[in-house]
């Protein structure tokens, strides 16, 4: 039976991931944080959060069912989420999760340039969270000019505005998908994933 590893996006930069009967939520967002996306109630084995901002950090929303073993090797990278070394908006983490036959990147909200061998550390990738609207983060531009450098074979585009939610002052994933080939469209929030997905940008509906 072919592996295969689920990624839901639950919205803003809060992802869900899911291998056979193992979970991991990644930065769950405060109630009323983020305009216009509902609350996180949400079970897992274990929650990741890239930084202690209310929208990325709200534990409370997930239930941890305990298990003895997490299947994932957790890496990470520590970054800044501006492009002054922390200076305005303080740290940023980036996690790599990585079970022997998938790794899965998110870039938490990362506003600084990346060292080359920071870099060499996100190559391989089978899936990649990453932050395009800016402001607060890097913005489509220099999303695009990242994954060009690191070539993961999914790119999903998170921590963007969209038609009836998200901050005003950050962009839409359509300037970011402009830039980007091979873009699939999915109506439901979720991907799963495996080593025949085709290298796509996958935009996944918020539910």
């Amino acid at each position: 039976m072919q592996r295969s590893l689920k990624i839901t996006w639950l919205g803003h930069a809060c992802f869900k991931i899911e291998r056979d009967n193992y979970s991991i939520i990644f930065d769950p967002y405060e109630d009323g944080s983020v305009p216009g996306l509902s609350n996180i109630r949400e079970h897992a084995n274990s929650v990741l959060c890239s930084h202690e901002h209310h929208d990325h950090c709200f534990t409370e929303g997930v239930t941890i069912d305990p298990v003895e073993r997490n299947p994932f090797e957790i890496t990470w990278i520590d970054t800044f989420h501006d492009e002054v070394k922390g200076n305005k908006r303080g740290p940023n983490r980036i996690h790599i999760l990585n079970d022997g036959v998938f790794k899965v990147v998110h870039l938490g909200d990362l506003g600084c340039e990346l060292t080359k061998e920071q870099e060499e550390l996100l190559k391989d990738a089978d899936a990649i969270m990453i932050p395009v609207g800016g402001f607060y983060t890097i913005d489509a531009v220099q999303a695009k000019e990242l994954v060009d450098r690191i070539q993961p074979r999914v790119t999903i585009p998170m921590h963007y505005r969209g038609e009836n939610y998200g901050y005003d002052e950050i962009g839409t994933v359509a300037e970011f998908t402009k830039l980007c080939d091979n873009v699939i469209y999915y109506s439901e929030n979720s991907i799963v994933i495996t080593k025949d997905t085709v290298e796509q940008t996958a935009i996944l509906e918020y539910q």
